[in-house]
């Protein structure tokens, strides 16, 4: 690989840590990591002066981590096919793992809004999954440029 694409491909792997530490970050000021603040954000709380979220609303926040979540796991997985890891079973596995967790987070809003209570505890799990497969990634691509 070329000392460009190395380069070019360490930047977006920095840029992706920094989102994914102000994601962490936004979840548990705006969420929380128990299940109790998960249904509290969507389905509203009178006594925390926590308004429920409309579906309109929820399709709001969907919309633009449709496209966020799709590229960045894209870019990484496409990345990680021009390694030596090309050819292995666990990366056809880490391909859809990522694609389903972030379905998964994405999406379980919507189930929550609907009265599926049980998927908070779906939301909080497919947060924690595919931004640890995105780290997880990440990391197959550095070590795969620094040991090339």
């Amino acid at each position: 690989m070329q000392k460009a694409y190395k380069l070019s491909i360490i930047y977006y792997l920095i840029f992706s840590l920094l989102l994914i530490i102000s994601a962490v970050m936004l979840f548990d000021y705006k969420i929380g990591f128990s299940y109790e603040g998960v249904l509290d954000y969507y389905l509203g709380d009178e006594e925390k002066f926590i308004p429920a979220k409309s579906s309109g609303g929820a399709l709001k926040l969907v919309l633009p981590h449709i496209f966020s979540f799709g590229l960045i796991s894209m870019v990484l997985l496409h990345f990680l096919v021009f390694t030596k890891h090309r050819y292995k079973k666990s990366t056809l596995v880490l391909i859809y793992l990522t694609f389903l967790s972030a379905l998964l987070e994405i999406f379980t809003p919507m189930l929550i809004l609907n009265g599926f209570e049980f998927a908070a505890l779906l939301k909080l799990i497919s947060f924690f999954v595919f931004l640890s497969l995105i780290l997880y990634i990440s990391w197959l691509l550095f070590y795969s440029i620094i040991h090339e």
